[in-house]
């Protein structure tokens, strides 16, 4: 794993040639991402200046002969890798078939070979995870990619007479050329979601490259192509048996190539299905115990660690753990930095600990991210289902039954709790299926905007056409007529949203800033496609979540475990801002600086903050939320920010 950059000045800049003194600068702020060593090729024609950078953890091969930015025998064509290709090695044996020199033992060198040979038509080839750079000097041509489901992040910038990329945010913003001014519709997106969806960033003049894409940059045009997409379509017509034999060969063979290393390596095991699934096949395959690593926490709800420990003794695994408490909320400032723009999953959190104790240990860990994408895990797949059945009725008469029970239910402050959840079922039901979804994907609900946010925020906002963030591509995905049902196009829009705007960012962020390579079997592209062709019905069966997961998993896994509720990776927010952190949340929030900033109305911050430290109502996510803005304002845009803020204007 390992942190790219690069910068191409043409045109009327072309005499302004890129500078070592920048390569250097954004190399330097993704020293955390490859500690190992760093490399930087320059090269200026008539045209265009062209500087690429790159910062390296090394995994396979660790001597200097993989030392990138790499080229091919001619030094006319060089490459930058972010990530693993788990087929290096049956590339590598083909392209050595045709003549081709190899001068070291790396997966990246595999790039440049099968470049040659198929251009940009290189990238369908490989499997793994990725954010790749490459550059063919004899045609003057930029080839940017990002693997399929978007484990790899990669940035850019396209300006006059500029174009830049880098894995990380902060290291593009090293470029004094690159606007600081914000991007009202990503800031909305943000208070609604949690995190800012791809292609947006939080700057106007940034984009990300979204995953399963590349994009060419030839003689100053860039264009950008999709390679590859889920097809939900066709499916695979066999019985349970035949699915449950396909799953795990499919499990073994993805979890099979993640264990080619040449550095120490274990798993992070949450005492969930997923990953307890990978660490039971990693330890099927391995001649040696596998080393896992736990976190938890003291409030019993939150804490997995007893169900983690379960699975470390049935497979005799080298098991580690670690608590968290209010107080590791001290690294938040830290945790801020290195996402660059706001993002407030505050999973965040524990996964920093969890990626910290890891790399004590290993520098390769193997993890279960995407099994409750790919085979229907989360409750919103059943809910989505329930609440079609209520579309019979009329709209007045769903708004009513919303109105009618709402005071039954009341207002429940139990985290996790069942009145809790038939609440939020309630206030979507007189939603579209996309509005559902949005509704209970939603952190800022849109009833609460116009009071919380400032005239300022609130008419950029619907000038921008926002008014219900996202709803109608996620309409569009959701209810495709290729997908069989609502709970299949939830999955594939988890897949193509949730997951890698907020899953997979967060979990490459937080191991990448303690120099940790994060592997996941279920993102493999192969087992992703084999479990799309599985009808969605063996997914989401009744109220059952997992259906032919959960009994592929029955010859490997204790029933308690395949069997028991989901947890997820929460945080006790609530209780925290009632108790340990309540006066750390009202010095931030309430301190004149953040309320200067013009994007909350002050009374409004502060009853929220007062509702729900008297528990009148649970404000914890979008407490933490607007902690995250500020904190970002504080940590990472102050001194950045060029000219003259204007009144009503965000600084």
């Amino acid at each position: 794993m390992c942190g790219i950059c690069g910068k191409i000045a043409h045109g009327a800049r072309a005499n302004e040639r890129v500078s070592p003194e920048l390569l250097g600068a954004m190399t330097s702020q993704m020293v955390h991402r490859g500690p190992d060593d760093g490399g930087t090729l320059l090269r200026h024609y008539p045209d265009y200046s062209v500087g690429l950078g790159h910062r390296r953890l090394s995994i396979i091969d660790l001597s200097t002969a993989g030392r990138q930015p790499l080229s091919n025998e001619t030094g006319t064509v060089w490459v930058l890798l972010n990530g693993e290709i788990y087929n290096f090695a049956e590339l590598r044996s083909q392209l050595e078939g045709k003549g081709h020199q190899f001068s070291s033992r790396t997966d990246s060198e595999v790039i440049v070979h099968l470049y040659e040979d198929y251009g940009e038509g290189a990238v369908k080839k490989l499997r793994g995870m990725f954010a790749l750079a490459i550059w063919d000097e004899e045609r003057g041509r930029l080839l940017l990619a990002r693997d399929r489901l978007g484990k790899k992040p990669l940035f850019y910038s396209e300006g006059p007479g500029h174009f830049l990329f880098a894995s990380e945010l902060n290291a593009l913003m090293e470029d004094p050329s690159i606007s600081s001014e914000l991007d009202w519709a990503s800031l909305a997106d943000y208070l609604a979601l949690s995190y800012i969806p791809i292609p947006r960033s939080i700057f106007r003049s940034v984009r990300k490259l979204p995953p399963a894409h590349f994009l060419l940059w030839e003689k100053g045009r860039v264009s950008l192509q999709r390679y590859w997409t889920v097809d939900n379509s066709p499916k695979w017509i066999a019985s349970e048996e035949e699915y449950i034999e396909g799953i795990l060969e499919a499990l073994r063979e993805s979890t099979r190539l993640r264990l080619v290393s040449d550095v120490p390596l274990g798993a992070l095991l949450s005492g969930g299905i997923d990953s307890s699934a990978v660490v039971a096949t990693m330890a099927g395959l391995m001649d040696r115990p596998v080393k896992t690593f736990s976190i938890g926490f003291e409030v019993d709800v939150f804490n997995e660690l007893p169900h983690a420990r379960r699975i470390a003794e049935r497979f005799g695994t080298d098991h580690h753990e670690f608590v968290v408490r209010p107080d590791a909320v001290e690294v938040l400032p830290q945790i801020v930095r290195h996402f660059g723009e706001p993002f407030a999953d505050s999973s965040a959190l524990p996964t920093y600990y969890l990626a910290k104790m890891t790399r004590e240990h290993v520098t390769v860990a193997l993890n279960g991210d995407a099994g409750d994408e790919t085979f229907g895990g989360y409750e919103r797949y059943v809910a989505l289902g329930l609440a079609h059945r209520f579309d019979r009725l009329p709209l007045s008469v769903r708004q009513g039954l919303c109105l009618a029970l709402r005071p039954v239910l009341g207002n429940s402050l139990k985290e996790k709790g069942l009145r809790r959840r038939l609440r939020r079922f309630l206030d979507a039901l007189p939603l579209s299926s996309a509005g559902r979804y949005l509704r209970w994907m939603s952190i800022a609900q849109e009833e609460l905007r116009p009071h919380l946010y400032s005239p300022s925020l609130l008419g950029a906002w619907e000038s921008e056409g926002r008014g219900h963030p996202l709803a109608d591509g996620y309409e569009s995905l959701v209810e495709a007529p290729e997908i069989e049902n609502l709970a299949e196009g939830a999955m594939r829009l988890d897949l193509v949203t949730y997951l890698p705007n907020d899953l997979l960012v967060k979990m490459d962020i937080m191991t990448m800033a303690h120099a940790l390579e994060a592997r996941s079997p279920f993102l493999d592209h192969k087992f992703v496609e084999l479990a799309a062709s599985i009808p969605s019905r063996f997914k989401v069966r009744g109220r059952q979540t997992k259906y032919i997961l959960k009994r592929a998993l029955a010859s490997l896994l204790p029933p308690d475990i395949i069997h028991r509720g989901k947890m997820g990776f929460g945080v006790p927010l609530a209780r925290w801002f009632r108790s340990e952190l309540k006066e750390y949340a009202r010095e931030v929030l309430l301190d004149p600086a953040s309320l200067r900033r013009g994007y909350f109305q002050p009374s409004a911050v502060e009853a929220l903050l007062r509702q729900h430290a008297l528990e009148e109502e649970d404000h914890g996510y979008l407490i933490w939320s607007l902690l995250v803005l500020e904190l970002w304002h504080r940590e990472v845009l102050e001194g950045r920010v060029r000219g003259v803020p204007q009144k009503g204007k965000m600084a």
